[in-house]
């Protein structure tokens, strides 16, 4: 049986047992026999130059100067490539022992697909994880628009946005944050503003001496939904929140230039703080059920339709807003990643949902984040099975508990996705 027929019979369970059917009832059993079938990713770009440039609003916020990138703003850094060439090397050395692919494995067109948004970052990083994956072959990169271009797939706007819509994505915003609400995300963030103004040396930069601006505000968050359109965050966290993507890109692309330019070396408590920053301004765009169910159809759609297929493998290259709604949309439970300064999506991060069969034909899924450690994306440290990136397994909220691998019948993964489509159809 293929594994697109086999999947195919799962989705006919699914559309018989009901749509909101609770799916296996067992916990999945342990199957030392079985092996690796197929294998989606989902990725993010790797380091990137900040979308704004140094000579923007940024350089405002600081009295020293930032670092000047050898690429465009928001293209890909020659470490980013490096990096992403690493991970394929990885990915490449981990199927082969999977089973997945031989030693020497050259594909056949129809046996893999690199599919990047068209921005040069996403089809640069799509590339260099061929190169990578493949060293002795020319994989060709699919994307659909001109360099620069946004493809709908991976564009998180809104087709649509009502009344109705407006209100749930904000309840649900909120209740991220407790009891204290909306009030609460002010409250997350005073210390690491704090935090922030300290490094930028905020109080001496242009925007306090001239403009006024000596801190970031913790009461001045406005969210907005427009269709058309990403959800727009207003205030100091929108600053805030560009401010922090340039220090932690330029630290990650060149460690040694913070202290130079920034005369001190922050901590890596600090450095915690500045990318907690970068986390709220993510779930708050884009972290939300309804946010996620909205805006990730597109990208949902094409991931269904490669699980579904009968490819081995499938890279699908994006950004950090892809992997937030994603994740929203499948209902995954909250996670912390390790060893990162960015908690929910850092550079490079990978989905890897990954196909596996028994020797009695029963299929089982895999979800996990693949990603390199703050300390193997400054080092650029090579990734191998006895050395490899940081892998962190996904839980699926109201599922059936995985195995001790962390592995789900595979019915609970097709599960979510045609929950997810079919969730939005009816909404």
């Amino acid at each position: 049986m293929t594994k697109k027929i086999f999947a195919l019979l799962w989705t006919a369970i699914f559309i018989l047992s009901g749509l909101f059917g609770q799916g296996y009832a067992a916990e999945a059993p342990e199957r030392p026999d079985y092996h690796l079938e197929a294998v989606l990713v989902l990725s993010r770009h790797n380091i990137r130059s900040p979308l704004v440039s140094s000579d923007s609003q940024l350089a405002r916020l600081t009295p020293y100067k930032w670092y000047e990138w050898p690429v465009a703003p928001g293209q890909l850094s020659p470490k980013g490539g490096e990096l992403e060439t690493l991970m394929g090397e990885y990915f490449r050395q981990w199927m082969v022992k999977e089973g997945l692919i031989p030693e020497d494995y050259r594909p056949s067109e129809d046996e893999v697909r690199f599919y990047a948004n068209s921005k040069q970052r996403t089809i640069a990083t799509a590339t260099r994880f061929a190169e990578g994956m493949f060293p002795q072959e020319k994989i060709a990169i699919e994307h659909k628009f001109a360099p620069e271009a946004s493809d709908p797939v991976f564009s998180p706007r809104y087709p649509s946005v009502d009344t109705q819509f407006q209100l749930q994505a904000l309840k649900e915003i909120s209740q991220m944050w407790g009891a204290q609400g909306l009030q609460g995300i002010g409250k997350e963030l005073a210390e690491p503003y704090a935090t922030l103004e300290k490094v930028l040396q905020l109080k001496k930069s242009p925007a306090a001496t001239e403009d006024g601006m000596n801190h970031f505000r913790t009461n001045d968050l406005e969210i907005k939904f427009q269709q058309g359109k990403q959800t727009k965050v207003e205030g100091s966290l929108e600053l805030a929140n560009s401010a922090s993507d340039a220090l932690l890109l330029q630290y990650y692309e060149e460690p040694t230039s913070i202290k130079r330019d920034f005369k001190r070396r922050p901590s890596r408590a600090e450095w915690e703080q500045i990318g907690r920053i970068k986390d709220i301004c993510l779930a708050v765009q884009f972290s939300s059920p309804s946010v996620g169910l909205k805006v990730a159809q597109p990208l949902l759609k094409v991931m269904n339709e490669e699980i579904l297929s009968d490819r081995k493998f499938s890279f699908l290259c994006g950004h950090d807003s892809n992997i937030a709604t994603v994740l929203a949309a499948l209902q995954v439970e909250d996670y912390e990643l390790a060893k990162s300064f960015e908690k929910k999506a850092p550079l490079g991060v990978k989905l890897v949902i990954g196909q596996w069969r028994d020797k009695e034909g029963h299929g089982y899924g895999s979800l996990d984040l693949v990603y390199q450690s703050t300390d193997q994306l400054i080092k650029a440290t090579p990734l191998t099975l006895a050395r490899p990136p940081m892998i962190q397994h996904l839980r699926l909220k109201g599922a059936p508990p995985p195995n001790s691998r962390g592995h789900y019948h595979l019915y609970d993964v097709l599960i979510r996705f045609q929950r997810a489509l079919e969730t939005n159809k009816r909404g």
